[in-house]
This record gives C-alpha cells, structure tokens and sequence, in this order.
C-alpha cells in the first residue's frame, strides 16, 4: 500500500516494459477479433517527471530522457521503438507540453493502442491511486476501473467475454513472496482461461530467487513461457551514473501464450536496446523457459 510509482517512473525498466507491452497489443491487433485488456496493478497511469518524487530519485534521466533525446535527433529508429516514443509524445502534447514532462503508465499507452472493439479492465488497490484513475477513465465505456486486488481482479474478470485477452500483471514487489504469489495466481487464472496471453514484469534483485521461481515455473506445468531480460551495464563510467540512484540494474518480463512470431519482434527490440540505450553496452536474452 505504501509504493508510489513516481519515483520510478520513466526508468529504464519502464522503457523494457512498457515498449514489449505495445508490441505484444500490436500483435494481438492484427486480428479482427476484438479482445480485453487486463492491467492488475494500474497504479495512476500519469507521473509528472518534474516533481519533488521524481526529481528525487531522477531515474527517469536514464530511462526515457535518454531516449527521447534519440527520437528528436534521429529519423532512423526502428518502429517499435519509435511507436513507443510517438505515444509518450502524443501523451504529452494532449497535457499542452511539447517537450518531455509526463510520463504515461500502461493503462495510457494501451489506451491509445486499443481500437474501437476492444475493453480495458484496470485493478488498482491504492486508495489514492484508484481515485485519479476513475477520475481519468469516467465516461470511457471501453474502460473499467476496479477498487481490487489484482490477483483478486484475474479471478473476477477471466475468461473474458471476448475469449481473446492480454493481461499485464506488474506488481510492485514489496511482498518477499511475491514470485510465490505470482505462481499461485498465474496457475488458478490459467485454469480459467488458459488460452490468454500473459506478461508478467519482474525485477531481478536477487539472481537466486529470480532462478528459483524459473524452476518453479518449469516444474508446474504451464507450457509456452518466453522469457525476456534486459540487463544495465556495470557503472564502468561517468555517463552510467546517471542511473546511479537506482539499485535496480535488470529486470525480465515473462510472457505465456505469447502471439505468433512475437519472439522475432522481442529480439529486434531488446538487441537494439542494449547497443543503443547504453554506453558501454547493456545486455539482454529472449528465450523459452517452457517451450509448447
């Protein structure tokens, strides 16, 4: 209850994430069929990058700063990166800013990305947080905003009427067994509706826990899991220590039932990522934790 995203908001994990979440909507929108987005942990879905918070830790200087210096002086940036980088603009010129203020949360850039037949489901459990998003959402039909745990949310709203469905489970990691957790929620929401598309972001803090959870995966029985890391460079020189002020150096997003040829599209993003998101380097893997 006490996490606030703002002070990390527009951080380098918020790149990786955010930027996989529109390629996975994407791909899902190639079809027809129209299907439901479900965003477990919503949190307010707008940061003003210029407040005391975000000033405080300044991730975001080394996250969505950096790049969007990159779409102001490049025309040759690759799509992914550019559609990312285009919704984040269009966010902020509907706020009246034509430079970099406001960063826009998932349940923003999923927004924008769903069309006309599609539904947007929001879970958020901060008292605070679940006010500005009803405040945000009223009167868009196509969205609902639940005061809900958001574990409790993938019982309530799986399988969705439209039998097609993305859900993004993002939580903030404040409980020690949240990857127990996870793997609980994610085998009862599988029972239910087993043939949904599934991103999971997680942090990786600590390599043993992050390899014990991967084992637990592999050992329940859910098939088709596509894991994607990406991995800061060590803080070798003065450019990197502008991320200094987050221990947070890697970070992965699992994906169940990810859509056709998605894998090709996650390499492309993460490979240009980590040669142009960091000097030195950065790092990063896309492979199958569980094949099908």
């Amino acid at each position: 209850m006490n996490y606030r995203h703002i002070y990390h908001a527009g951080n380098f994990a918020d790149v990786f994430k955010h930027m996989l979440l529109i390629t996975l909507i994407r791909s899902l929108s190639a079809k027809d069929k129209p299907f439901c987005y479900l965003d477990t942990h919503a949190g307010i879905s707008h940061y003003d990058l210029q407040t005391e918070a975000a000033q405080k830790t300044n991730e975001a200087k080394a996250g969505i700063f950096r790049l969007w210096d990159m779409l102001q002086t490049s025309s040759l940036l690759p799509e992914p990166i550019t559609d990312y980088l285009e919704l984040v603009r269009l966010w902020n010129k509907q706020h009246g800013q034509l430079q970099l203020r406001f960063y826009p949360g998932s349940p923003v850039l999923a927004r924008y990305c769903l069309r006309q037949q599609d539904r947007m489901i929001l879970t958020e459990m901060h008292p605070e947080d679940i006010l500005v998003l009803k405040q945000q959402y009223a009167g868009d039909k196509s969205v609902a905003v639940h005061h809900l745990n958001g574990y409790q949310g993938m019982k309530a709203f799986l399988p969705p009427r439209e039998g097609r469905g993305l859900v993004f489970i993002d939580p903030p990691f404040e409980n020690t067994d949240e990857f127990a957790l996870l793997l609980q929620h994610l085998q009862l929401a599988l029972q239910r509706f087993s043939s949904g598309v599934y991103a999971i972001w997680y942090p990786i803090k600590s390599l043993a826990s992050v390899k014990r959870f991967y084992r637990e995966l592999k050992a329940s029985g859910i098939r088709k899991i596509l894991c994607c890391e990406f991995h800061l460079p060590k803080l070798t020189d003065n450019a990197l220590a502008l991320a200094a002020g987050s221990k947070l150096r890697s970070s992965g997003i699992l994906v169940i039932n990810p859509p056709w040829h998605w894998e090709d599209t996650a390499n492309k993003v993460l490979s240009w990522l980590s040669q142009n998101f960091t000097k030195p380097s950065g790092s990063y893997q896309v492979e199958w934790l569980v094949p099908e």
